[in-house]
């Protein structure tokens, strides 16, 4: 099949994603005992659990996990046909690159949350089941500020706050995946006119 190689790109994420995560469950702990400075101060390693979406996201209801799982997995089998159908119709190949990064962060964070409530037993506390409920695991961490937000700020006053998430490579691949797509747009989705045809007058020299 003339279109695999972009589905192994999206394979390619998954596995490094899921490999990453896998040697971070097993050999960190986690929060700040386990964390490890890879640059300085400000790039870290730092395991932690996201029961939302990417950098953190959640949605505030007692199904909302089910919600968010259940919409990655419409997500996974859309994008997936998304690729096929731009690979067929030949598509700038950097836009489908750019799909099939998005498919491998999409599947990579799609298999915590269906898995890892069973695997590793992190489903949310008072979850109905674990299938489906399980927390992603995060750890990269840029760490450019933290600290409590000043009192007169409205709303976020007082609380402790970072200034980047805290991110993985599954997140990592969709970020890149969409911003190099918005970078390009004019590229990726140009619409050419077609060429008019000359009166046959012109033609002839006429």
């Amino acid at each position: 099949m003339k279109y695999w190689r972009f589905y192994l790109l999206s394979l390619i994420v998954i596995l490094i994603d899921q490999a990453v995560k896998l040697i971070v469950h097993y050999n960190m702990e986690m929060g700040l005992p386990g964390e490890i400075k890879l640059i300085d101060d400000w790039l870290k390693l730092h395991y932690t659990l996201n029961p939302g979406m990417a950098f953190g996201v959640e949605l505030g209801s007692e199904y909302g996990k089910l919600i968010l799982t259940l919409f990655r997995l419409v997500a996974m089998f859309g994008i997936g046909y998304y690729l096929y159908y731009l690979a067929k119709h030949k598509a700038p190949k950097g836009l489908i690159w750019c799909i099939a990064l998005i498919l491998g962060g999409a599947i990579g964070n799609l298999i915590d949350s269906t898995f890892y409530g069973v695997w590793f037993d992190n489903a949310l506390y008072g979850s109905s089941t674990p299938w489906f409920h399980g927390q992603v695991i995060d750890m990269f961490y840029v760490d450019i500020w933290e600290g409590i937000v000043p009192h007169w700020v409205p709303i976020l006053g007082g609380k402790p706050m970072s200034l980047w998430p805290i991110f993985n490579v599954a997140d990592s691949a969709i970020f890149i995946g969409v911003l190099l797509i918005l970078f390009n747009q004019k590229r990726f989705f140009a619409h050419h006119e077609p060429v008019k045809e000359r009166p046959a007058e012109q033609q002839q020299g006429f």
